[in-house]
């Protein structure tokens, strides 16, 4: 047995080179990484909350007109996306739609409360679909008067969670890994080995891309109205919510999907059936060149359904961020679609050809270096701050896929090094040929008998293709191969589960800008309780002293408070009564009245008070010596 044929690749000194450059290439992106975050703009690319009136946990003397929401970016709302609860756990609102209170870039939305509402502790349920497509959720309180007791419990779970979030983030994962293999698989087959389009492995991986894509997308139709609503999976076949969802972006984005998978069934169908049988040179040179530009405008075609509904279409540069999602999508699939396709035919077929594998080769390489340059963009795009990158949950998930695409670079590299030991399997087996003194087995006669003559055919065949496989797995380098392309894939699997949590994440520049905007709101937020000293004088015997005052934490929300009455002599001195007043006169809110209890002789305490916004707050205190002797004495404080 013998066996001739030119190297599986290029030596390994040949693919230092490469691998150097490509080293040299992602530390210059990642300078460029790093400058572009230290001068990054403020921006969003999934909606928060970002201040609402009442704010969260205020206490208001009366009871509001309306209930206003503001977002730091477009949402869509239906109409009962917010609701007001009393204590009792009815609704307070007139059940009305959201009215849009848009203000300039400011995004608002309010619904009107009833009127004549008691005193106590209201709640208010909020849910949104953003523009980036995603759900998103939250709830908050206000009192009336005074916090009161509430039998409304508040959400334990966010907006697209419970079983049809779990189902739809499996449809999302399943379109991902279905478009990959399926554009990934047929661009192998066209670009690098196009005698594939014949090898029946190679075409079920396809057709299988093909129907998991087109499965998962229509289950995304149908999850949509209840992964954004009710979140019941018994609504999922509910022709009204389907209807609402068409006339949505992310529907018409799944529905577009649809109709282009239409068109790549037809290009699998030409692929795989008169591509695969098509003989002349020049016939199949001009047909490779009609389906190289449609797959490639299908492929481009159903990336862009990714990029015009999610977050590259929010956010700064939208008209930048959606082909560059386009391109990053295209070079994903092209290396980790092309990565499934080279394992399968390494495992499935024995006369894959050593060019094959040097072209995929460079296919990848140029692949890594397109996901580079459209990663620092969209990294740069979404988190924006050093701080955002560690300290947000986007940000840590991004480190993590960074660290699996530097995995995977690297068994990629011992791919390469592989390919160029391949110098023993050559792209043919080599002929069996038997020995000078054995005699050929004698031929059955079966011209009289056509079945039996077609067995042997298939027989022969198959002992053929045994045997040509048996000549590949025995090279050394093909097994390495193998292994480590094997390795990358199972590594692939990790980076698109981690890929599409991204996508159902809040960017970091949102979850940073929300905290600003909230913290911007409230206020400064002192270091601690606040003191005061208000000296007094009755005008009657004995009426004169100091009130010391420890408000406690003294920042929004609930304080305590502690009085200690001095006299002169700094002892403790005993008073009839005393009240107190807080009025931030810059909001008219107040006075609110607090009413203290006596401790011990000349100390007072008070719990329980709500200030509702950070400010410069008048506190007012009123001492009574006697039955006739009382003054008032204030001083302005910063709550914070």
């Amino acid at each position: 047995m013998t066996a001739t044929a030119p190297p599986f690749g290029p030596p390994p000194s040949a693919l230092r080179r490469p691998l150097a450059a490509a080293g040299l290439l992602t530390a210059l992106l990642g300078a460029v990484l790093g400058l572009l975050l230290a001068v990054a703009a403020p921006a969003s690319a999934h909606a928060a909350l970002t201040g609402s009136d009442p704010q969260d946990g205020a206490v208001v003397a009366t009871a509001p007109t309306q209930v206003t929401l503001t977002f730091s970016e477009q949402v869509a709302l239906g109409p009962d996306s917010i609701r007001v609860l009393d204590p009792s756990g009815k609704r307070a609102d007139t059940k009305a739609a959201p009215r849009d209170l848009h203000s300039g870039s400011t995004v608002r939305y309010g619904v009107a409360l009833r009127g004549g509402l008691d005193d106590g502790t209201y709640t208010v349920a909020w849910q949104a679909v953003s523009a980036d497509s995603h759900p998103v959720s939250g709830a908050f309180t206000f009192s009336i008067g005074a916090p009161s007791e509430t039998t409304v419990a508040l959400p334990d779970s966010e907006a697209g969670g419970g079983l049809v979030g779990t189902l739809y983030d499996i449809a999302r994962y399943a379109a991902y890994a279905g478009f990959i293999v399926l554009a990934g698989g047929a661009a192998f087959v066209l670009a690098c080995w196009q005698r594939g389009a014949g090898a029946r492995p190679l075409q079920r991986l396809v057709v299988r891309g093909w129907l998991t894509l087109t499965a998962a997308t229509i289950a995304m139709l149908l999850l949509r109205s209840s992964y954004t609503g009710s979140g019941k999976l018994g609504d999922v076949l509910d022709l009204d919510g389907l209807k609402a969802v068409l006339d949505t972006k992310p529907g018409a984005a799944l529905v577009s999907r649809l109709l282009l998978l239409g068109a790549g069934a037809l290009f699998v169908a030409v692929l795989f059936g008169t591509y695969a049988k098509r003989e002349d040179p020049r016939e199949k040179r001009d047909l490779t060149f009609g389906l190289a530009i449609g797959g490639a405008v299908i492929a481009a075609g159903i990336a862009g359904t990714w990029a015009l509904a999610e977050h590259a279409s929010t956010g700064i540069q939208p008209g930048i961020a959606m082909p560059v999602d386009v391109l990053h999508l295209l070079a994903v699939a092209a290396w980790l679609g092309g990565l499934v396709a080279l394992l399968t035919a390494l495992y499935r077929t024995p006369d894959l050809t050593s060019a094959a594998v040097r072209r995929f080769s460079t296919i990848a390489f140029v692949s890594v270096v397109v996901l580079v340059a459209t990663g620092v963009y969209q990294s740069w795009r979404q988190v924006g701050t050093w701080s955002a990158l560690t300290g947000t949950g986007y940000g840590q998930l991004l480190l993590v896929k960074v660290g699996l695409v530097a995995v995977l670079v690297g068994i990629a590299s011992m791919s390469r090094r592989w390919t160029g030991k391949l110098a023993e399997g050559g792209d043919a087996p080599a002929a069996v040929t038997p020995e000078a003194d054995e005699e050929p087995e004698a031929e059955p006669d079966t011209a009289e008998d056509p079945a039996r003559a077609a067995q042997l055919a298939r027989q022969r065949a198959a002992v053929a293709t045994a045997e040509k496989k048996r000549i590949r797995d025995a090279d050394p380098g093909r097994s390495g191969l193998r292994r480590s392309v094997l390795a990358e894939v199972g590594v692939a699997v990790a980076l698109l589960a981690v890929t599409t949590v991204l996508t159902s994440t809040e960017p970091g520049r949102t979850q940073e800008e929300a905290a600003r905007s909230t913290s911007a709101a409230a206020g400064p937020v002192d270091s601690g309780p606040v003191n005061l000293a208000l000296p007094f004088d009755t005008g009657g015997a004995n009426g004169k002293g100091t009130v010391r005052m420890d408000i406690d934490p003294g920042r929004t929300g609930a304080n305590v408070i502690h009085l200690w009455i001095e006299d002169p002599a700094k002892k403790p001195m005993d008073v009839p009564e005393v009240k107190i007043a807080f009025t931030l006169e810059s909001k008219d809110i107040g006075p609110l009245p607090v009413v203290p209890v006596r401790l011990t002789e000349g100390h007072w305490t008070a719990t329980g008070l709500q200030l509702p916004i950070a400010g410069d707050w008048k506190v007012a205190v009123t001492v009574r010596t006697s039955d006739i002797d009382q003054t008032t004495v204030d001083k302005n404080v910063k709550i914070g």
